[in-house]
């Protein structure tokens, strides 16, 4: 069963029905970037406490108009940076659907544009983290470790996220199940969901799909445990960022095998976009483990204000 909004929710588990159309999916991504926000703030206290992280420095202008230089504990400015990466990361995410889909833009192009579906997440993470390390940049932060600061944050963020993929049952399913392959133990909800009463109205037929969202929810709460584990690990800045691309690289290459999505063909080698991405980065992750995995000098403490 899928909520598109809160009213259905309430309607559906108290029987009253009330006039709240608030979308589930834009309600639940929005307590995963409030999550993944104060996993940010709290690993940046940390470092800035321990001295591995300088205060940032930001710009304001005053009531008499003139710009000044302030400075303020890193995770300070977690606030904005979020929405900064937020707003350019769905621009992002709705442009990369967009190339995945230039024959149904070609046909529609505003449809497309002003869609409530239709968000590549790897679209959203690479032009989201340019954005993110503009502003870290501009705030004269040191990048490769709020990289790595981030990467434990930016796990959570997507693992909650798909929680409200789930729920809306906004498409981003799987392909027909094969109930053949289930094992007896595991649940039927757990392998094949029919997402009766989705947001596109679309009628799936019995069996059902497999829910991918949640596949993906369980594999990304796994990887968040482990970067959050390895977060004070004695390597080089930037090591953990480059576990986490090869981490949400592996996660989705491994869901994209029971999804559809239109194939593409680069130089005679036909993946989907998100696989072809998903390769990449967890190369450039392993590249980075292989260049950053000697032990890092202790570094110096950092005075704070």
């Amino acid at each position: 069963m899928s909520y598109p909004y809160l009213s259905d929710v309430i309607r559906d588990f108290t029987g009253i029905d009330l006039p709240l159309p608030i979308a589930t999916f834009g309600l639940l991504v929005a307590c995963a970037i409030m999550a993944g926000a104060e996993c940010l703030k709290r690993e940046l206290a940390r470092l800035y406490a321990a001295g591995r992280i300088g205060p940032a420095h930001k710009r304001v202008k005053g009531d008499d108009g003139v710009v000044s230089e302030v400075v303020v504990p890193p995770q300070d400015i977690v606030n904005d940076l979020a929405f900064v990466v937020v707003l350019v990361g769905v621009v992002g995410a709705r442009l990369f659907h967009i190339l995945e889909h230039t024959d149904q833009f070609m046909a529609d192009p505003w449809s497309m544009i002003f869609s409530r579906s239709g968000l590549s997440v790897f679209g959203g993470l690479i032009l989201g983290t340019v954005a993110g390390v503009i502003c870290i940049r501009r705030w004269k932060l040191p990048i490769r470790p709020l990289l790595d600061a981030v990467a434990p944050a930016m796990m959570l963020g997507y693992a909650l996220g798909r929680v409200g993929c789930q729920v809306s049952g906004d498409g981003d399913w799987g392909t027909a199940a094969n109930m053949a392959l289930k094992p007896d133990w595991l649940p039927t909800w757990f392998w094949a969901q029919t997402y009766d009463n989705n947001i596109f109205g679309e009628v799936l037929a019995a069996p059902g799909v497999y829910p991918t969202s949640v596949y993906e929810t369980v594999m990304a709460l796994a990887c968040f445990a482990l970067l959050w584990a390895l977060r004070k690990h004695a390597f080089r800045s930037g090591w953990l960022f480059s576990v986490y691309l090869i981490l949400a690289g592996i996660e989705r290459f491994l869901i994209e095998q029971i999804r559809v999505n239109p194939v593409i063909d680069v130089g005679g080698v036909q993946a989907s976009q998100a696989e072809m991405i998903a390769v990449v980065l967890a190369l450039a992750g392993l590249i980075g483990m292989a260049v950053l995995s000697r032990r890092a000098a202790p570094a110096p403490v950092l005075a704070t204000p």
